[in-house]
């Protein structure tokens, strides 16, 4: 067999995988995480839509979503890790949909914001500038896998508040 085919066929298992286990459908973003180019960015998506649909629910409301989002994926990814035997699986995107609700928190649904607020947050999480990357590398689990997202997110609001502050 060639190297191709064994990896169509490794694609293929964990794509059956994730779709029979609860645990990895949720940590692969309900599928998003299966893609195989930019599964990170495609896994943002959901986190996209999660904050259009929890647009009408008063600020509080929505900070428990992402609280919940954020507790919730510390055992997720953690397990899905574990049962996948591998740390960080690319395609565990729970960590990149909470990170992009909790980016679009901080900021009014404008197209252009939202839109703003998806490339600042994308590019750091690729990016991981200080201490994203340290914080990938040196903490195991689903602290691990959330935190680094977290940051990204934290330093993409950052910039889109004091983006809209400078302009105000």
């Amino acid at each position: 067999m060639t190297e191709a085919l064994d990896k169509g066929q490794d694609t293929q298992n964990l794509a059956r995988t994730v779709v029979r286990d609860p645990v990895h459908l949720l940590a692969f973003g309900f599928g998003s995480g299966l893609l195989p180019k930019a599964p990170g960015t495609f896994g943002s998506l959901p986190g996209v839509l999660l904050a259009w649909l929890t647009l009408p629910l008063a600020l509080e409301w929505r900070v428990g979503v992402a609280v919940g989002l954020v507790l919730a994926g510390i055992w997720i990814c953690d397990e899905s890790a574990r049962r996948l035997g591998i740390h960080d699986h690319p395609g565990i995107v729970w960590d990149e949909i909470t990170g992009m609700y909790v980016t679009l928190l901080v900021v009014p649904p404008q197209i252009s914001l939202w839109a703003l607020a998806f490339g600042l947050f994308r590019l750091f999480d690729i990016w991981k500038p200080w201490p994203i990357r340290d914080l990938d590398h040196r903490l195991a689990g689903g602290v691990g896998i959330m935190l680094d997202d977290l940051v990204a997110a934290l330093y993409a609001a950052i910039l889109l508040v004091f983006g809209r502050w400078l302009i105000i």
